[in-house]
């Protein structure tokens, strides 16, 4: 081949080259890129406590708001496989307060205080269903109690707690985040301010992700979300009185209405569990971590006279935690969060009119992984609800049973 054939072949070869050096730069940059991206993101994360206690949480939480969470999904289902919850056994060690539910003063206002609550897992152990005053008290009376139990007659290794709220002492509201339901401001957010905490009793967790409740959000005279009709509820309203029922039929909207948080269809209704409850029905019940049924769950429901009652804690299924509902005198109940991170509940103590933080407070399990002081921190993004003492016991207007 003589040179003037050849200089074709060259340059022909030399853009080749070129072409294949811009492609290589070009997948560098975007991996560069890709790779600054991905550790400020993640990196954020893992350091992010709205995100959970847990790296693994965190982890979590950002593969599904990235549209990664098959990952997340995958890692939680080998952990859960290995690490599945103990079937049988007891609790070790002081599991239970022992004694009876002691003698308290009782306003004329006040409810009459349960009786002991019985155990799923048949004969009581010493202490376990005993009701005992948690938080402040109004002259005396308190406007909270709390008790443990054994979830049910299969995981009779784990406690759970359950909350029992007068309504007639103690006025609902819920906060809202930027998280949970997103967008704001808010009149009601986290950090709880000081003035607010002078009268906190109690605060807990409210329900899913809204991508995930299946229903809507009424706060601060607005729809955030659409309100879904025969959605499971918790309502609140201008007196501080709250119930749950379902959007439309039970409960509905009227100038009384403060807000409306729904999760999900009733659990409880008429004092029984709903028909169609599956144990290991995940399907409509919340994806879990690692895809198990028996895990950490939070509920909330109304009782005939007007309490409120809460049960939260591990290894709970679906159908455990709406027979414990029932079980603490819900007549309508509703499931709110779930997994670890979520479940969440805190009574505080100090005398009335005096302010408390997060290191005041008593979380209703022991191994509960949020802390109090979560409703005290401006990076709490997601909603909850708040429970504080009435300025009188009479500062009431209707009850919602």
């Amino acid at each position: 081949m003589d040179a003037a054939a050849a200089m074709p072949v060259r340059a022909s070869t030399a853009r080749r080259r070129r072409t294949r050096r811009r492609v290589r730069r070009t997948i560098l940059v975007v991996l560069a890129a890709f790779l600054v991206w991905f550790a400020i993101s993640f990196g954020s994360a893992l350091t992010n406590p709205s995100y959970g206690t847990s790296y693994m949480a965190r982890a979590a939480e950002w593969a599904r708001d990235n549209h990664v969470g098959f990952l997340a999904t995958w890692a939680e289902e080998i952990n859960y496989k290995l690490n599945p919850p103990k079937v049988g056994g007891t609790p070790g060690g002081n599991a239970f307060t022992g004694g009876t539910t002691p003698p308290v003063k009782a306003l004329p206002a006040a409810l009459p205080v349960p009786p002991r609550l019985r155990s799923p897992a048949g004969a009581w152990l010493p202490g376990e269903g005993v009701w005992h005053p948690a938080g402040r008290s109004v002259d005396g009376t308190p406007a909270i109690f709390t008790t443990q139990v054994r979830p049910d007659a299969v995981y009779t290794s784990y406690v759970v707690g359950v909350a029992w709220m007068d309504t007639r002492l103690l006025r609902a509201q819920l906060y809202s985040g930027s998280g949970i339901p997103g967008g704001g401001p808010y009149r009601y957010t986290a950090p709880i301010s000081t003035l607010a905490s002078r009268t906190l009793d109690a605060a807990f967790n409210a329900g899913f992700k809204m991508q995930d409740a299946s229903g809507g959000y009424y706060t601060d005279h607005r729809i955030v979300l659409p309100l879904r009709p025969g959605a499971a509820s918790l309502v609140v309203y201008r007196d501080g009185s709250a119930t749950v029922g379902a959007w439309g039929s039970q409960v509905a909207m009227t100038p009384q209405v403060v807000s409306v948080r729904q999760n999900l269809d009733l659990v409880v209704n008429g004092g029984r569990t709903v028909p169609g409850l599956l144990a290991n029905d995940n399907s409509k019940w919340g994806a879990t971590l690692g895809g198990g049924y028996a895990v950490w769950r939070s509920g909330v429901g109304v009782t005939k006279s007007g309490a409120l009652v809460y049960v939260g804690g591990p290894s709970l299924t679906i159908t455990s935690l709406a027979n414990l509902l029932v079980d603490a005198g819900a007549v309508r109940a509703m499931e709110l969060d779930i997994n670890t991170d979520w479940v969440q509940y805190s009574t505080f103590a100090a005398a009335p009119g005096h302010p408390v933080s997060g290191v005041n407070g008593a979380s209703l399990l022991s191994n509960m992984a949020g802390a109090p002081s979560r409703y005290f921190a401006s990076w709490w993004i997601r909603d909850f609800y708040t429970m504080s003492l009435r300025p009188s016991p009479d500062d009431h207007l209707t009850a919602h049973p």
